[in-house]
């Protein structure tokens, strides 16, 4: 067995260590990342590059990076960090600035996923990050459009794995991240964990079903409804908290 191989499969059967005294989400991934010591990584939704920049800079094993992200406006993206395209010419730049020390070792795919995955070999992949579309459209396009790109002993990472859908304001999309990955994981007979930070980690291994471990306690069910509810509860918590602190302020 290869050292990579072997690295990956450590770090499989022990994801508490890799969530142990963790600061942040790039602490986090960068540990993986050098366990595992991954070559070629991509991410997608890449925005600013915090995280590219990061990576590159804490994971010296990485040779190829590729950076996804249409920096552009969508007609058909309701989020909040659709800005106009003069905004999103501006992000990009601040981007590529900021990973311009690893520039050899980046390669830039500027576009949706479906528009560009192409461009990626199969089964090239040692780690792919999505931080892009968390509506329910954009995790089930992005998760298929980048499994087949990924080393049979490869992983799949990514950000706002949140038991709160509503993320943002009720007239946008929910953030449904969690609970998809979780189905799309079964489907494809895949280990996911819940690692904190809001982060998970979907990986191959072999001879095993697929299961999902909270390593957070924040993920009772795997439900939508679950998930809903959750925020119906938080909300009432919220309101009578709310009202408490209106009677208090008139004492």
């Amino acid at each position: 067995m290869n050292s990579v191989g072997h690295n990956r499969e450590m770090m499989e059967l022990d994801v508490d260590r890799l969530c142990l005294g963790k600061t942040d989400r790039f602490d986090l991934w960068a540990t993986f990342l050098n366990e595992i010591e991954a070559k070629v990584v991509a991410e997608i939704g890449v925005f600013r590059g915090l995280f590219a920049a990061a990576m590159l800079e804490r994971c010296p094993s990485i040779e190829t990076y590729y950076m996804i992200d249409p920096w552009r406006h969508l007609d058909d993206w309701n989020k909040p960090a659709n800005v106009s395209d003069a905004k999103f010419d501006a992000i990009m730049s601040e981007a590529l600035e900021r990973t311009n020390f690893a520039a050899s070792r980046v390669k830039v795919l500027r576009g949706r996923t479906q528009d560009v995955v192409g461009q990626i070999a199969d089964q090239s992949l040692d780690f792919a990050y999505i931080d892009a579309d968390h509506s329910l459209r954009g995790i089930t396009i992005d998760l298929q459009l980048i499994l087949p790109k990924i080393r049979p002993d490869g992983s799949i990472g990514g950000d706002d794995f949140s038991p709160n859908v509503w993320q943002h304001a009720k007239h946008y999309e929910p953030s449904l991240v969690f609970p998809y990955a979780i189905y799309f994981a079964e489907a494809m007979k895949l280990r996911i964990s819940a690692l904190g930070f809001n982060q998970f980690l979907m990986h191959f291994r072999e001879g095993s079903p697929p299961v999902f471990s909270d390593h957070t306690g924040q993920y009772p069910s795997a439900t939508v409804l679950a998930a809903l509810e959750g925020v119906a509860r938080a909300r009432r918590r919220g309101g009578v908290a709310r009202r408490l602190k209106r009677v208090l302020d008139r004492r």
